[in-house]
């Protein structure tokens, strides 16, 4: 591919890009941090700069930029749009991941360079310990004067080898943990936090590792920078520390919602301060049109009273009001008159089902019980984004990379005519089978068989029903097809089998379900993918999406308790929630359920958020 010159480059898939964010682009000989409110398109803008640096050479071949996300989705997102923006030699030089498939990645391939003990042969599972397995731990050990709190906090933020020679009670538990983990069970058993410290270790003792990955990544990206955990950052700077890789992080300290998950309290200082970085700010808001995004500045505000106002370039697509607060009596008249306002705007083709998202504060599954009937008895089904299939949940389960590789390949065998499924197949299964980007020969012997399975898928899928048989045996032809072993080679997160299992199970199960309900293909994989179906989903699995109508489930201080002026992680999460609407956003509120919270009728009031009897939204005969 003939290289661009800088001077000569322009934006790839959009119009433009506003003046901030050409300047952000063009800064590559210094780490910078962008920050950038709601809507204003800091996937988009990671996307063009990779395109930028690779299509000029900045990033020359054989090196590559690693992208490091918190989500799968979004990594994967991200992804997706620098290979629609590059051609493919470049774009397969795009890195993007989690920051827990990064660690990941790096300790399976380099396990056994560790130092003893945490060498140690053998097979690992990872687990998500609670409060009470700590609690559990401490007392068999019989550590009076650690508590479980200490010990979750300590583990992430302790590096190993762990020192013994103070005689400290934590250190020496932290030590029977670790090899308890290790030693004690029948199989070794690591957490997310715990991985991050083993490869801080290997990469420490390891200098040939820490160069290798310096050599190949001069670029570095980090997508919501905000939520980035102290142990997180600590590992980066331990793999990168002295290379002279350029930084580029993107984020929004009013979007800044896992605090409780040990996400930095000053973030982008330490980021500016460390890397000496730069910082710029994005103010359009491309999501929402200006009135939501005047009713969205109210709330940051009040989180940051210096923020300066959003510039909205989203277009107003509908009449009438598109935000207010929804009393209701009882839950049965919330959930009826929900339920019959949500089906009269969709008979009307003002939305569709699958852009209309009920957002509540926790437990999804509970909710679905709830609303599902009222939903049901007007012809629309509720898609709740949290529920599990096998041990993954079906939000997470979209967002995995064998999903985004087998979905498309389904949709080809429904179809005679796919361009844009035809052309991620092809993108998928090049990268899967690492073929050489310059020998044509290779590539069109690949696309030969790619054209083969899809004959043969279409003629499997044409002679069978959608029922649960059918769709595992269809399923089994697309693994076959891939291969398991080369789908966990190529990916990092699905190496361990069990991993990998975890997610195959959980595709065929959800894809048998959806084939039970079905009377064709296609509708069974529009119910895969959620469309024609009322997402479901917990405010903070709304992060990263969006949806022309939302509607906040229970706006009351029974179900909101944590919400109150001083707990500015609360006040974030309603402000992330807020900003997914492109068009309308309101709030239902149940006097059964609890009272109003008031200091948020008074923080929307200004901006024209009224608050309404919910049984005139509609009129239910």
């Amino acid at each position: 591919m003939t290289r661009v010159l800088r001077d000569d480059w322009v934006p790839q898939g959009v119009g433009g890009l506003e003046n901030r964010a050409w300047e952000a682009l063009r800064e590559n000989d210094s780490s910078i941090l962008v920050t950038a409110g709601a809507g204003a398109g800091k996937t988009e803008f990671l996307a063009q700069k990779a395109t930028y640096l690779l299509q000029t050479g900045i990033c020359p071949d054989p090196k590559r930029i690693l992208a490091i996300s918190f989500k799968k989705d979004a990594a994967r997102n991200l992804a997706e749009r620098v290979a629609k923006r590059c051609p493919r030699d470049q774009a397969r030089r795009f890195d993007s991941m989690t920051f827990d498939a990064f660690t990941k990645g790096i300790l399976d391939r380099f396990r056994p360079a560790l130092p003893e003990p945490f060498n140690t042969p053998g097979t690992y599972q990872i687990v998500t310990p609670f409060r009470r397995d700590y609690e559990d731990f401490i007392e068999r050990h019989g550590y009076e004067g650690v508590s479980a709190q200490e010990l979750e906090r300590r583990i992430p933020l302790t590096d190993l080898l762990i020192d013994l020679s103070n005689g400290s009670e934590v250190n020496r538990a932290l030590a029977d943990y670790w090899h308890e983990k290790f030693f004690g069970e029948d199989e070794i058993s690591l957490s997310f936090p715990m991985i991050n410290r083993l490869v801080k270790l290997l990469l420490q003792e390891n200098s040939y590792i820490r160069r290798a990955l310096q050599a190949t990544y001069p670029v570095v990206f980090l997508d919501e920078y905000q939520d980035t955990t102290y142990t997180q950052y600590d590992m980066l700077r331990t793999a990168f520390d002295g290379s002279g890789a350029v930084f580029t992080a993107v984020g929004d300290d009013k979007q800044r919602i896992m605090g409780w998950a040990g996400a930095m309290d000053d973030a982008f200082d330490q980021f500016e301060n460390d890397l000496e970085a730069r910082r710029i700010t994005l103010l359009s808001n491309w999501r929402s049109h200006e009135d939501l995004v005047r009713i969205q500045h109210e709330i940051a505000r009040r989180i940051d009273g210096n923020v300066e106002e959003a510039q909205a370039q989203g277009i107003r697509e509908i009449e009438g009001d598109i935000s207010a607060i929804w009393q209701f009596r009882s839950t049965d008249d919330e959930n009826n008159y929900l339920a019959e306002w949500v089906s009269r705007e969709v008979q009307l083709g003002r939305v569709e089902p699958h852009d209309v998202a009920i957002l509540v504060r926790m437990r999804a599954d509970q909710v679905e019980g709830e609303i599902a009937p009222a939903f049901a008895a007007r012809g629309l089904r509720i898609r709740n984004a949290a529920r599990s299939v096998g041990e993954i949940q079906i939000q997470d389960l979209l967002g995995e990379e064998l999903t985004g590789i087998f979905v498309p390949l389904l949709r080809l065998g429904t179809t005679h005519r796919s361009p844009d499924n035809w052309a991620l197949a092809q993108q998928n299964y090049i990268f899967l089978e690492a073929a050489d980007p310059d020998n044509d020969i290779s590539q069109e012997r690949l696309l030969f068989k790619l054209e083969a399975f899809v004959r043969q898928l279409r003629v499997e899928v044409a002679r069978r029903q959608p029922t649960p048989d059918s769709a595992e045996a269809i399923a089994g032809m697309l693994l076959e097809f891939i291969g398991s072993a080369t789908l966990r080679q190529s990916y990092p997160a699905y190496q361990r089998e069990r991993d990998f299992e975890r997610v195959w199970s959980g595709f065929v199960i959800l894809l048998k379900e959806c084939a039970e309900h079905s009377s064709s293909w296609t509708e069974a994989l529009n119910e895969f993918e959620g469309i024609g179906q009322v997402a479901l989903m917990t405010v903070h699995k709304s992060k990263g999406l969006e949806f022309h109508t939302m509607i906040f489930y229970g706006l009351d201080n029974q179900t909101w308790w944590s919400l109150m002026p001083h707990r500015g992680e609360e006040l974030n999460t309603f402000f992330v929630a807020f900003t997914r609407a492109k068009q309308r956003a309101f709030f239902s509120q149940c006097v059964e359920r609890g009272n109003s919270i008031g200091w948020i009728q008074q923080l929307l009031a200004p901006a024209g958020v009224e608050t309404i009897d919910g049984t005139t939204i509609v009129d239910i005969i």
